[in-house]
C-alpha cells in the first residue's frame, strides 16, 4: 500500500520516479476521484510524462480526472506557467496563492487559475490590484476563476468575496 502525503510535492527531486510512476498507476485505477497534483516543478512533470508516454491516453493525454497544476506566487515564479504547458494534461491549473504579487503571465493552455492570500501569524497582505488583474485577465479568455480566500490571521479571517461575489468557477473537462 502507498501512502502519499496530500500536502507534499509529487514530483520533488528526492522522490524517485518509480513512487512517482506508481501512484499514477493507481489513479488511473481509480478513475471515480478526481486527482489535482500541485507541483512547485512542472519542469520535472512534462520531463516525467515524455519517459513515461503510456500514462497518456490515445490522444496524448492523461485522463480527465487527472489534474495538474503549479504554485505561482509571483513574477519570480511565472516562468512555471510555461513548464506546465507541456505537461500532457486535459487540465492545467494555476495555483496563485499566496499571491505575493502582481502576475504577468499568459494564460495560453490554462484551464483553471485559483488565487488566494496568505494565512497564519505574519501573513503577508495580498492587494486588491493583484487580484483583480488576474481575474480580469481570466474573463477576458475564458479562463475559469477560484478565488479561495483574502488571508489574514486565518484562512477565513479576510472572506473569499471579490468586488461583492464568490468566484467558484471550475473548468469544464470535454473529452474528446
Amino acid at each position: 500500500m502507498i501512502f502519499v502525503n496530500s500536502m507534499s510535492d509529487l514530483f520533488h527531486a528526492d522522490i524517485p520516479d518509480e513512487f512517482v510512476l506508481k501512484v499514477f498507476e493507481i489513479m488511473l485505477e481509480t478513475p471515480r476521484h478526481t486527482y489535482q497534483i500541485l507541483t512547485k516543478r512542472p519542469g520535472r512533470a512534462a520531463r516525467f510524462f515524455r519517459r513515461f508516454p503510456t500514462l497518456s491516453g490515445s490522444d496524448g493525454l492523461l485522463p480527465d480526472h487527472i489534474w495538474i497544476g503549479t504554485s505561482i506566487e509571483d513574477q519570480d515564479a511565472a516562468h512555471r506557467a510555461r513548464h506546465l504547458r507541456s505537461v500532457p494534461a486535459r487540465v492545467r491549473f494555476l495555483s496563485c496563492e499566496p499571491l505575493l504579487g502582481p502576475l504577468e503571465l499568459s494564460l495560453e493552455g490554462i484551464h483553471w487559475v485559483i488565487a488566494g492570500g496568505e494565512s497564519g501569524p505574519g501573513h503577508r497582505p495580498m492587494h486588491t490590484d493583484w487580484v483583480r488583474a488576474l481575474r480580469d485577465r481570466c474573463l477576458e479568455l475564458g479562463v475559469p476563476f477560484f478565488f479561495k480566500q483574502w488571508g489574514g490571521a486565518t484562512p477565513k479571517a479576510g472572506g473569499r468575496t471579490l468586488d461583492q461575489r464568490t468566484w467558484d468557477d471550475f473548468p469544464v473537462i470535454t473529452t474528446v
